[in-house]
Order: C-alpha cells, then structure tokens, then sequence
C-alpha cells in the first residue's frame, strides 16, 4: 500500500476543494493535478500540458483520487451545521440556507458573512477532506 504523508494528503485535499482532479503514481506517489475541464469548460489549460503529456503517456501507472460528489458536499455543510451550539444564530441561518433552492450558493453566502465561524467553516470542511482523501486512499489500496 501506498503511503502518504500528512502534507501530501493536505495538498490533495486544497486541490481537490479548488476544482482540480488528483492522480497519484502507483509507485512514487508523484502527485498530478490537472484542472477539471468537464466541471470549468473556460479554463485554458495549456499551464498543465506538462503534466497532462505525463498522465497520457503512462495512465495506467496512475491513480485518481475522485472529486466529492456533490451529496457529499452537501453532507460536510450539514454536518457543520448540525456541530455547532444550538444557541447561535447562525445555525438557524445556515439550516434555512441547507433548505433552499441553491443551498449551496444559500449556505456559502452565509457563511462568509459570518466573522469569525467562517475561518471555522473552513478548518472543519479541510478536516473532512483530508478524510475523505485517507478514505479514498485506503480504498484503493484494498482493490488492487
């Protein structure tokens, strides 16, 4: 199995949480980040035509660690929600948010107007996704 280092596993989650898609080397753990150009059809991506020769050239010797669909997303925004003190407003807000049509336009805009629970939004959801990377990781491991 593949190991990682904490800082790795960090990166990969900041990459993964900007719209880029992660592929890990089999053997080196060489890290490739390319943006997804299904999700940010405008973006020019000749910065990464490197990396995407690389990838192309040996696919096989690669793997992907996937994006978060977006139930869960809306799972780590939930669960946010739900962890904070019952007495603070917020929480009321961010559940109406959760409710809405966009909740996740509804829940973001809440949140950054929220001071000092914004940086905590953020520490929380960076948490989850270096979760969800170890999680990712492990299940590869134990298909191949």
């Amino acid at each position: 199995m593949l190991k990682l280092t904490e800082e790795q596993v960090k990166k990969i989650a900041e990459q993964l949480d900007c719209g880029f898609r992660c592929f890990i080397h089999r053997q080196t753990g060489e890290l490739i980040t390319l943006p997804d150009t299904l999700r940010y059809l405008e973006m020019d991506t000749e910065a990464w035509a490197d990396e995407q020769g690389k990838l192309d050239n040996n696919f096989d010797e690669y793997f992907e660690i996937d994006l978060l669909e977006s139930k869960d997303s809306f799972e780590i925004m939930a669960d946010f929600t739900e962890q904070l003190d019952d007495k603070i407003k917020l929480k009321a807000d961010l559940i109406k948010s959760l409710n809405k049509k966009k909740p996740f336009r509804e829940f973001n805009f809440v949140i950054n107007n929220s001071g000092i629970y914004r940086q905590q939004w953020f520490d929380f959801k960076n948490e989850r996704l270096k979760m969800w990377v170890k999680n990712r990781l492990k299940y590869i491991s134990d298909t191949e």
